[in-house]
């Protein structure tokens, strides 16, 4: 899937700063990866090893298993985060960003296989699009290949539903449960920006 905004409706306040950050870091970690791959295993989240390795509840988030993996997430990680932080701000864009990567990791140890390994960002860009879908649920957006603009919150969803039902029909490794986590939180933190923001809009 791809997505692009209709340029009117693009927000052109704030920094980029935080998402240019997260950017180079995913790819410094998976730089890292191609030069020792072991690192998969000591910085990957592995629920039955969590007592062993709890730093993997947030490193994992910076790791993914292949390039195609991290291009995809860093895309979204763009095309969400360049918009929401522009929004909202960096501080609560990252605030968003890791405390939705942190809840769908929960996810993932309370619903997925215990002897799993899961990586990459994708809880995290799941709260961005679920935090955006909440705030900006009319803006239109292009999904390739579809041809014809639909609204933000049906394309998050959407997207939610694809990757999850594709991951079962196919038996891909996909961690649904990570997305759903991250889905989740961001929609909370979504409901409380857009009413901080109507707050400020009113007051």
């Amino acid at each position: 899937m791809s997505y692009s905004y209709r340029s009117r409706n693009y927000p052109q306040r704030g920094s980029l700063g935080p998402v240019v950050f997260l950017l180079g870091l995913n790819f410094v970690f998976f730089i890292a990866t191609l030069i020792r791959p072991e690192i998969l295993y000591l910085l990957g989240l592995q629920p039955a090893s969590l007592p062993f390795q709890p730093w993997t509840i947030v490193s994992s988030m910076f790791m993914h298993s292949g390039f195609w993996h991290l291009i995809t997430n860093m895309w979204m990680l763009f095309f969400f985060g360049s918009y929401l932080c522009r929004l909202v701000g960096e501080g609560r864009f990252l605030t968003v960003y890791l405390c939705g990567g942190i809840l769908g990791n929960l996810f993932f140890i309370l619903l997925g296989p215990p002897f799993a390994i899961v990586v990459g960002a994708s809880g995290a860009i799941f709260a961005l699009g679920g935090a955006l879908a909440m705030m900006r649920p009319k803006l239109r957006v292009f999904i390739f290949p579809i041809p014809v603009p639909m609204p933000l919150w049906v394309a998050v969803i959407g997207g939610f539903i694809f990757l999850t039902l594709i991951g079962w029909v196919a038996a891909l490794s996909i961690a649904w449960e990570a997305h759903l986590g991250g889905l989740i939180a961001g929609l909370i933190a979504g409901y409380f920006l857009r009413r901080r923001e109507r707050r400020l809009l009113f007051s």
